[in-house]
């Protein structure tokens, strides 16, 4: 198994800059880790089809995490991966998930079938806390759509946003920066995405836009890294890492965008084990500082 992620040298770590742990507000399960039925040419995690580099989740392992995390106060739980519906035991665990916290699970929306929709508004119904599904689109041109996840990806994504916005669970589309550029004539992201799913019936349209990173399939060497300087009077404890935890087959870690990416593991399995600073040593780690981004819905 050959991961993606290029050499991180010790040095690499040992002089990069700290997150303090601060609280743990959101827990990610990387439940099908870099196990997925597309293979997008600008995956933050280099995910696809062929011998994943990151092996799924045990479905007893997420069980454990999602209870260790509700008696350590966790406040939100994401499902990711790779391509979440591809685990055989992904509407039990989140079944479970539901009755600790609110639970989010982000998919490309292409193995959505009607059963699996009907499945997921039962779950959201019946749930304590509530259930939120962000659906994976690039552009709401098919073609445009298509060239970066692979052909019929756009119609099945879709297909999944009105199954489940006629079941009543409105999802958050979302979406990279990756061909805005494409696009300079036309209206921004944000408003175009957002009459998209007007006029496919979304009463209520939720769209979160994210920029590229330079991890996965774009992974750079060669990249600006922090450093202390950098910095310097910033409160380090906005960063998301701050309060986030990752549970991956291999270990926890800070970062959704870095889960079994060399350098960024904190412990081999326990939650709490992981409840020390993070080394932003990544170029990704640049990227979350400048634009604020978070992977949480907010």
């Amino acid at each position: 198994m050959v991961k993606t992620g290029l050499p991180v040298l010790d040095r690499d770590i040992a002089g990069a800059p700290r997150a303090p742990f601060v609280r743990l507000s959101a827990l990610w399960i990387q439940l099908t880790g870099t196990w997925c039925n597309l293979e997008c040419t600008h995956c933050l995690n280099a995910s696809g089809p062929r011998d994943p580099w990151l092996p799924a989740l045990a479905g007893a392992t997420a069980r454990r995490a999602i209870v260790e995390a509700e008696r350590l106060g966790v406040k939100e739980i994401y499902f990711t991966g790779g391509e979440p519906f591809l685990h055989k035991e992904i509407l039990p665990l989140l079944e479970l998930s539901l009755s600790a916290a609110p639970t989010t699970i982000l998919t490309n929306g292409t193995l959505i079938t009607a059963a699996v929709a009907d499945a997921l508004a039962v779950l959201a119904r019946d749930a304590v806390y509530s259930l939120e599904i962000r659906v994976s689109l690039d552009e709401v041109d098919a073609d445009l759509n298509d060239r970066v996840r692979g052909p019929g990806a756009w119609a099945k994504a879709t297909r999944a946003v009105r199954r489940l916005n006629d079941r009543g669970l409105v999802p958050i589309v979302t979406a990279t920066e990756i061909l805005d550029a494409e696009r300079p004539d036309a209206f921004g992201m944000y408003q175009r995405f957002r009459e998209f799913l007007v006029a496919q019936g979304v009463a209520r349209p939720r769209v979160k836009i994210l920029p590229v990173f330079a991890v996965g399939r774009l992974e750079r060497r060669d990249g600006e890294h922090l450093t202390d300087e950098a910095l310097e009077g910033f409160d380090r404890a906005q960063l998301q890492c701050a309060e986030t935890r990752v549970v991956a087959a291999d270990g926890v870690y800070a970062c959704p965008i870095l889960a079994g990416q060399p350098g960024a593991r904190l412990s081999d399995e326990s939650l709490e084990a992981s409840f020390r600073p993070a080394p932003l040593y990544h170029p990704a780690c640049v990227t979350c500082h400048r634009t604020g981004m978070t992977c949480r819905n907010a």
